[in-house]
């Protein structure tokens, strides 16, 4: 015997042992093994009669109506076959009970699966991971839709630990219908394997606070793990990764995680350049706009610019109109990783998988 029947012949086995062990089985056994019994016993009694059950086709035919349609097809006479026609009408009633039972118990657990995130998820491709939870998630993952305009709400997964019922009260939103939900630590590899991370084209992981015992430490921690279990899941999958202190910053630099937000030390830099009475926090309000299409954005330009001078691309934006300012480029390659160079000189050479920053106003405005 090959290898591949024996694989069969044990999965027939152990198909067989679960069945085994199922009491729906045997309730199933019991009333097939009624309905025989009853048919049987019609037979046998009506063909002496004049009820019009002449064979066992007939028997057969009048079990099938009285169970499956609730009533008689033919008209019996014997006592024992009465009585037999009346349990046909009992186990009917008691069959679809069964089978509509089962049937409610299955669309009851796959609603319930859905609603607690453990609800399979079929293969996605390019897919948008959103790592975490804390207050104000909502405003969240509608800033993160609109500054993501080529991301669908079915693109988006939610990967999580939060109370099911916070996440089912986001769902019902219009604006997130059809984002999935996965329940679980982000950073456990099994977690993040039902969110099909392998064929995942972005990752963005938050600090999430969990029941908000965690120590800031505690919480980076979890999040360099999840990027490092990312990583040697997807190599090539594009992560930004949220920390609440530059401690562990280096750990996520060597987890090859492609972008870093340091929400505290943004939190300091706004506040520091706001107490000088200058309007910074204004400007820096404009310049980061909800919107994927005002303020700073990161964009390509030809690929006919690449070993150029940057002042041959400043002069290619400026013939776009005025809602475009060149303001540097964005370097990845030859050891720079999304490294911004702001105003560089106008003889400098543009490099290979470099991107452009510009400034874009709203042409509405």
């Amino acid at each position: 015997m090959s290898e591949k029947h024996r694989k069969k012949k044990r999965r027939l086995l152990r198909g067989l042992k679960r069945g085994l062990k199922n009491p729906f089985t045997y309730l199933m056994i019991l009333i097939m093994g009624m309905l025989v019994l009853s048919t049987y016993v019609v037979y046998k009694t009506e063909t002496k009669t004049d009820s019009g059950i002449t064979g066992m086709f007939d028997a057969v035919w009048h079990t099938i109506v009285a169970v499956v349609a609730a009533y008689y097809d033919f008209y019996v006479k014997s006592v024992p076959g009465r009585f037999a026609s009346l349990v046909l009408l009992l186990l009917g009633m008691a069959f679809w009970a069964v089978i509509i039972g089962k049937i409610t118990s299955v669309i009851m657990d796959i609603q319930s699966k859905n609603n607690k995130g453990l609800k399979k998820i079929r293969a996605m491709k390019g897919h948008f991971l959103l790592c975490g939870w804390r207050s104000g998630f909502e405003q969240l993952l509608d800033t993160v839709m609109r500054s993501n305009p080529d991301i669908t709400p079915d693109m988006i997964i939610l990967v999580n630990n939060a109370p099911s019922q916070q996440v089912e009260q986001l769902k019902e939103d219009s604006r997130f219908s059809g984002v999935k939900y996965v329940a679980g630590d982000f950073s456990d590899a099994e977690t993040l394997k039902r969110a099909h991370i392998d064929t995942a084209g972005r990752v963005l992981v938050i600090a999430d606070p969990g029941t908000g015992k965690s120590s800031s430490m505690e919480i980076d921690s979890r999040t360099v793990l999840a990027v490092l279990t990312m990583k040697n899941l997807n190599p090539s999958v594009y992560i930004s990764a949220e920390l609440l202190d530059e401690k562990l910053a280096e750990h996520l630099r060597l987890a090859h995680c492609d972008e870093i937000i340091l929400t505290q030390e943004y939190e300091h830099s706004l506040l520091a350049t706001a107490s000088s009475g200058q309007g910074y926090s204004n400007v820096i309000k404009s310049l980061i706009s909800d919107d994927s299409d005002t303020g700073i954005v990161v964009a390509s330009f030809p690929q006919g610019y690449v070993g150029k001078n940057y002042g041959d691309l400043e002069s290619y934006y400026g013939k776009q109109g005025e809602s475009k300012l060149l303001v540097g480029l964005l370097l990845n390659g030859d050891g720079h990783r999304n490294e911004p160079l702001l105003t560089p000189a106008t003889s400098y050479v543009i490099p290979r998988n470099s991107k452009s920053i510009l400034v874009c106003a709203n042409e509405n405005s």
